[in-house]
C-alpha cells in the first residue's frame, strides 16, 4: 500500500510538469515548505505535504473548467482521482480561496461542496504557499503578495483579491511561525 505522498507527487507531476513547468516547480517548493513545518503537524504532516504538492493542479489545462483553480482542482481530486477527502478540502480552501471565490460569485459553491479542514491545517497550507515563489524557492509573504499583484495587475480580480487577503495571509504565517517556535522550545 502506498502512502499519501507516494500517490500525490506522481499525480501532480502528470498534470503540471509538462504543460506548466513553473507551476510544477512552485508545487514542489510548497511541498518542501510543508516538510519544514512537519514538527507542528504531527499525524497530519503527510496529509499537508500531499495537499501542498497538489494545491495548484486546478491550473492544469485539462482540469480548468470554472477558471477558479481551487474549485477545479478539488473537483478533479474528488470526482476523478478519488483522493482523500481531507486533501480535497485543503486544496479547495487553500490560501484564502473563499475570498477569491466570493469575488468570482463561487463562494456558495465552494463552501457547499467542500467543508474546511481545521484552521491549523489551513494556516499551514497558506503559510507554505505564500512563502514560496512561482519558481519554488523560499520567500516571504509580503514579497509573494507583491509578486502576485504585480503579475496580475493591481486592478485585476486576482490583484484585488490578494490585497484583500494579505492581512489574513500575514496572520497565517505569524500563527504557523509561532507554533514552530513554541514546538522548538518544548523539551524532547
Amino acid at each position: 500500500m502506498s502512502t499519501l505522498t507516494e500517490w500525490a507527487y506522481p499525480l501532480a507531476e502528470s498534470l503540471l510538469a509538462e504543460p506548466l513547468p513553473r507551476r510544477w516547480q512552485h508545487c514542489l517548493g510548497v511541498a518542501e515548505r510543508a516538510r519544514t513545518i512537519a514538527l507542528v503537524l504531527g499525524d497530519d504532516a503527510e496529509l499537508l505535504e500531499a495537499a501542498a504538492v497538489l494545491h495548484d493542479i486546478g491550473y492544469a489545462p485539462d482540469l480548468a473548467k470554472t477558471g477558479f483553480h481551487p474549485l477545479d482542482g478539488a473537483r478533479y481530486l474528488r470526482d476523478v482521482a478519488g483522493a482523500d477527502e481531507r486533501v480535497v478540502n485543503l486544496v479547495a480552501h487553500h490560501s484564502c480561496a473563499w475570498m477569491e471565490a466570493e469575488a468570482r460569485g463561487l463562494r456558495a459553491e465552494l463552501e457547499g461542496e467542500f467543508p474546511r479542514e481545521s484552521a491549523h491545517l489551513n494556516d499551514a497550507l497558506c503559510y507554505c504557499d505564500m512563502n514560496t515563489t512561482p519558481d519554488g524557492t523560499p520567500t516571504n509573504p509580503i514579497d509573494r503578495v507583491n509578486e502576485i499583484a504585480g503579475r496580475y495587475g493591481p486592478d485585476s480580480l486576482i490583484g484585488t483579491f490578494i490585497r484583500r487577503a494579505e492581512p489574513e495571509i500575514l496572520a497565517c504565517t505569524s500563527r504557523v511561525l509561532e507554533r514552530v517556535s513554541t514546538a522548538k522550545r518544548q523539551p524532547m
